[in-house]
């Protein structure tokens, strides 16, 4: 009866891949997963660093235009209030932009820890360097 179900093939018997060609694949998965892994958390390192120098840059323009008079409001031109109220609002979104790069930082550099930890062969592996550590 088994012979009946059995798919007519050129091979008579079941064979496996060798285990160094399971190891090879496995480290090939991994690697993928790392690179990806640095590509990401480059990429958000780059974009803190470019938004701090700009929201850097927004609060010295705004500290120069928001005067040094406790009463500088008062005599403040309507045009001159709203320029100060929309750098108000850009930067406070500017700033919790930040907040969401260093937490997405933070579990970029977990996950890769995470890898490394299952894979530490690839750490030791010159093909992938160390994450860039420009902030």
């Amino acid at each position: 009866m088994f012979q009946f179900l059995r798919k007519p093939s050129s091979r008579t018997h079941f064979r496996a891949r060798s285990a160094s060609r399971d190891i090879e694949t496995d480290h090939a998965r991994a690697l993928s997963i790392l690179r990806a892994i640095d590509e990401a958390l480059d990429a958000a390192k780059v974009e803190k660093s470019g938004l701090s120098v700009r929201i850097d840059d927004v609060l010295g323009r705004a500290a120069v235009t928001f005067g040094n008079d406790s009463d500088e409001y008062l005599t403040r031109e309507p045009q001159d209030s709203r320029y100060q109220d929309l750098m108000g609002r850009e930067i406070a979104n500017g700033q919790r932009r930040l907040a969401e790069l260093d937490l997405g930082i933070a579990h970029f550099e977990f996950l890769r820890t995470a890898v490394l930890t299952r894979f530490p062969d690839l750490g030791a592996s010159s093909a992938v360097p160390g994450p860039n550590t420009t902030e």
